[in-house]
């Protein structure tokens, strides 16, 4: 293998695989990175065998070829050559790869190829198109709610279905839940339920570009896996098995009070009650109290700490319906409202034990469940 690439066409496409490497892995060969010509370009690849991801950058190639090389000593190298173009060169034989740039010349030893773990080839004929940003977006709306706990693996993902041309995104932990909807440009045949990791997806929103590109999904029938193809990368990750819970019953059907207020002066709110309420038990304590005819109603948000202090900020609403004092966790408060793009935000509660649903006002393609925390005495 001979080929030049520019550095910082080096550097990006490391960045967007070298998050697949596997940290910790009895297999040397998955901490590294697979570097190959393909048809005129330099494929990167990167795997721990349940998330793989591929990059493809333009190169000039000399010689075909390929070979794999630790990801970290690479990345590390990469980082810090100049910006200048990188002359790469293989030693078949003792699999090093010669890397020169400007006055730089390192040798690195690598792994042979063919000890690399096959990526998938997806059929793309069947896939399913999404426009990347909308994907963007979806996930970033849902993917937070998800549980980091390995002990339920199917709460550790995002259930995608799709029915027509209707796909719905769904997380939840246990205390809180993300619903996302859109609509595709085509409807499907047949109806689509798969469970993804939230980690792909997380990983999938990073590398995926802006504007007007789309990202091709392909589900392989009874291989387990869901294979996401943007213009120069590639992503595909296990499903994870199981019955995703019918999160629909979780949702309350209706309310008693219903508070509209401005979102950046409730995250704001939100993020004052933290500094103090992350030392204690993590509870903001919401206060709603209706209006009259000549003064608006209020939200009070307060978070306190036995250590630290109290702290309660006053933000003026729209309510309509009774007073209500509940408790939520205020972490939960902020990262829900801060994927909420719309100026105003709603908040629908039934009592102080019971879920509070919170709505973008404006926009009904989107929902989050939080579960009440016990205010005491």
């Amino acid at each position: 293998m001979k080929v030049s690439v520019l550095q910082e066409n080096l550097a990006h496409g490391l960045n967007v695989v070298s998050r697949a490497v596997s940290p910790r892995s009895t297999l040397p060969v998955l901490a590294n990175v697979l570097i190959a010509t393909d048809e005129g370009r330099l494929r990167l690849s990167a795997t721990n065998l349940e998330l793989g991801i591929t990059c493809w950058i333009g190169a000039k190639i000399e010689e075909e070829g390929s070979t794999t090389v630790p990801a970290r000593t690479f990345t590390d190298l990469v980082s810090t050559l100049p910006n200048d173009r990188v002359n790469m060169a293989l030693n078949v034989r003792t699999q090093t790869l010669n890397v020169r740039c400007s006055t730089s010349n390192t040798d690195i030893k690598g792994i042979d190829a063919q000890e690399f773990p096959p990526m998938p080839i997806p059929d793309l004929a069947n896939g399913i198109s999404i426009n990347v940003a909308d994907l963007k977006e979806m996930i970033q709306q849902v993917v937070f709610a998800a549980s980091t706990d390995e002990a339920r693996p199917v709460l550790t993902g995002v259930q995608m279905m799709i029915h027509g041309n209707q796909v719905t995104l769904s997380a939840a932990d246990g205390f809180r839940l993300s619903i996302r909807k859109a609509e595709l440009s085509a409807s499907l045949p047949r109806p689509v339920s798969a469970i993804i990791p939230a980690r792909a997806l997380s990983e999938l929103a990073r590398i995926a570009g802006d504007g007007d590109q789309t990202v091709t999904m392909a589900l392989p029938p009874s291989r387990g896996q869901v294979i996401f193809r943007l213009k120069d990368a590639e992503l595909d990750s296990q499903l994870i098995e199981g019955s995703f819970p019918d999160l629909e019953q979780v949702i309350p059907r209706n309310y008693r009070t219903r508070t509209v207020l401005s979102t950046p002066a409730f995250l704001k709110a939100c993020k004052q009650a933290e500094i103090f309420a992350r030392e204690g038990s993590h509870i903001a304590r919401v206060n709603v109290t209706p209006g009259s005819d000549v003064q608006p109603g209020t939200v009070e948000i307060s978070g306190q700490s036995e250590e630290t202090g109290f702290n309660q900020t006053q933000v003026d609403a729209s309510v309509e319906g009774d007073a209500v004092l509940i408790a939520f966790n205020v972490r939960f408060l902020r990262e829900v409202l801060d994927i909420i793009k719309t100026p105003n935000v709603a908040l629908e509660t039934t009592a102080d034990t019971s879920p509070g649903i919170i709505r973008p006002v404006g926009e009904d393609n989107f929902l989050h469940v939080i579960m009440p925390m016990h205010l005491g005495s």
